[in-house]
């Protein structure tokens, strides 16, 4: 029975190292096709249909982003969704191209490489430039809406000129300091670069067969759910007098819970964000948001007049306005 029980052992331990074997032979195949491949020069890397879909991206996922760092706050990461449609669209191109038999260059994998980039840059400003936080609320409009008094110290229109060249500092920074870095953590150490390997495989996985039929697969997939997502959108507009009320702001939970900003939001969109985030982000923007305006927010109302003035603005931002608006 025991020389059983060890040949089973051994069957399965056997099969777990073939499966293991399996494993490694399938990820070796799918870069060992381009082992052996030339590197294309400069010039077919950076091509006029790469830089055209990039722009079209970007506007795209700029927006997107916007409306979730406006509405939400949470913006999840852009790097499949740019490396999926980036390599729809160009693909759709050269087959066009190619039928009507003015194809001139076939589609590289490091032109999906630029296009990723690109679009990941332009989307990366939007985030981390401030549009959606405290650009737009330096300006002399939004100063406005403050009961304060008012300074031309206490604000800043937004223009052209200044705000190119904020950008440019802190887009740059970055890359000021990794450039520094890089020879000595990539190139001379050899560390390995997680999210660079995850993107270089995703991308080589496209220009195999079953790449390919899987890239297309989920281009439908976004499409569908897109389209969901804007038809539910445009049907809730119908019911959307003022800013609040409509599905936006339907009180679940009753007027009182109302109050204190406790409602359901039937939006799409942050359904979507709630199933790609982790269960702990969610579960602590719902202890967040119960702590702050379920307790934190009664009890500093029964403080008005002790712990600020009882005459300010309801927009003061020295008042409970101001830890909302914070909070």
């Amino acid at each position: 029975m025991d020389s059983g029980r060890e040949n089973n052992i051994e069957s399965r331990v056997g099969l777990h190292d073939e499966n293991i074997n399996t494993s490694e032979d399938e990820e070796l195949s799918v870069d060992g096709i381009f082992e052996n491949e030339e590197v294309p020069s400069w010039t077919k890397q950076l091509t006029i249909r790469a830089f055209v879909v990039s722009f079209v991206l970007s506007v795209m996922l700029c927006f997107i982003m916007m409306k979730q760092r406006l509405s939400f706050g949470i913006v999840p990461p852009l790097n499949v969704a740019a490396g999926i449609l980036g390599f729809f669209f160009v693909k759709t191109w050269t087959k066009t191209l190619e039928k009507a038999g003015m194809l001139k260059q076939p589609l590289t994998r490091q032109e999906i490489t630029v296009i990723q980039t690109c679009v990941i840059a332009s989307s990366g400003i939007g985030f981390s430039g401030g549009f959606g936080s405290y650009l737009f609320g330096m300006s002399e409009r939004a100063a406005n809406q403050q009961a304060e008094a008012k300074y031309e110290l206490d604000y800043k229109n937004p223009e052209l000129g200044w705000m190119i060249g904020f950008l440019f500092v802190t887009s740059f920074l970055g890359l000021f300091c990794v450039v520094l870095l890089r020879k000595t953590m990539i190139i001379d150490l050899k560390l390995v670069y997680p999210s660079g390997i995850a993107i270089a495989h995703f991308i080589n996985s496209f220009h195999t067969l079953g790449g390919e039929k899987l890239a297309k697969k989920q281009v439908r997939e976004f499409g569908k759910f897109f389209s969901f997502s804007f038809l539910w959108g445009f049907f809730k507009w119908f019911f959307k007098a003022e800013d609040d009320c409509g599905f936006s702001n339907f009180p679940t939970f009753g007027l009182k819970a109302y109050k204190y900003t406790f409602f359901f939001d039937f939006s799409a969109t942050h359904v979507g964000v709630g199933m790609i985030c982790p269960h702990i982000v969610n579960i602590s923007f719902l202890l967040g948001g119960i702590l702050s305006c379920g307790i934190l927010r009664p009890i500093i109302e029964t403080r008005k007049g002790d712990w600020y003035s009882a005459d300010l603005e309801p927009r003061s931002l020295q008042g409970l306005y101001g830890y909302m608006v914070n909070s």
